[in-house]
């Protein structure tokens, strides 16, 4: 049960860190009035917790390395999807270039952006520098999960006398409502838009977001493992 509680705590630890990669624009996104996917983050990063823990899921009897790797993929799959389309849209049905107003020059394509913020907006789209912290929060996210879901799989594979299909669904459930937990919280945390490691918000934030998605991660994780004990020796 220890190494499950372990693994359960940095899974989910994980998981919070990621959220805080995710550029979002919510509602001002989707005006192009600010850079980022326009939605929610608790909409994007749960949507990229269920992907990537199916994923992982997809993966049972490989060893957990695989299982953490296929989750990554299949989260930073979705989330690359979804950024590239909604690029896709802000640049062909809008008609706005790809810019944000938080840096003078993109920190990789060294694209000079203050001239195609429209004024009165922080950008439009998902500029490159926002779309590689995406990748970033999506692989650290898709890990966290299935790092969860492969240790929960483990330990009911091994104590519970069910078939890999039960034992699958319960990891897979049992997973997803920790990452929807963890992923809530800190979203909270952000409070609003966010355009990557790059923002000066991420910066504010990351800090007092790891050390309270940990605390949550600890609590969540006890939690669990009195839930699992239970109904292996219940």
């Amino acid at each position: 049960m220890w190494e499950l509680l372990i693994s359960l705590i940095i899974g989910s630890t994980l998981i919070g860190i990621g959220v805080h990669f995710i550029p979002v624009g919510g509602a001002p996104a989707a005006l192009s009035t600010s850079a980022g996917v326009p939605t929610g983050a608790p909409m994007i990063t749960i949507g990229m917790g269920i992907t990537g823990i199916l994923s992982a899921a997809l993966a049972i009897g490989q060893p957990n390395y695989i299982i953490a790797l296929s989750g990554a993929v299949g989260s930073m799959i979705m989330m690359s999807i979804t950024m590239f389309f909604s690029n896709v849209i802000h640049i062909y049905g809008v008609g706005v270039p790809l810019a944000s107003s938080n840096f003078e020059k993109d920190p990789l394509t060294g694209f000079e952006q203050d001239a195609f913020v429209s004024p009165g907006t922080t950008g439009h789209g998902i500029p490159t520098i926002s779309y590689v912290s995406g990748l970033i929060g999506s692989l650290l996210g898709g890990v966290g999960g299935s790092l969860a879901f492969a240790s929960i799989y483990s330990t009911f594979s091994t104590y519970l006398n069910y078939s890999t299909v039960i034992n699958g669904t319960l990891a897979t459930i049992f997973s997803l409502m920790l990452f929807f937990i963890v992923a809530v919280m800190a979203s909270y945390n952000i409070g609003g838009t966010i355009q990557g490691f790059y923002d000066e918000k991420f910066k504010q934030k990351i800090i007092s977001g790891t050390i309270s998605c940990f605390i949550i991660s600890v609590v969540l994780s006890i939690v669990y493992v009195f839930i699992i004990w239970g109904l292996i020796y219940g």
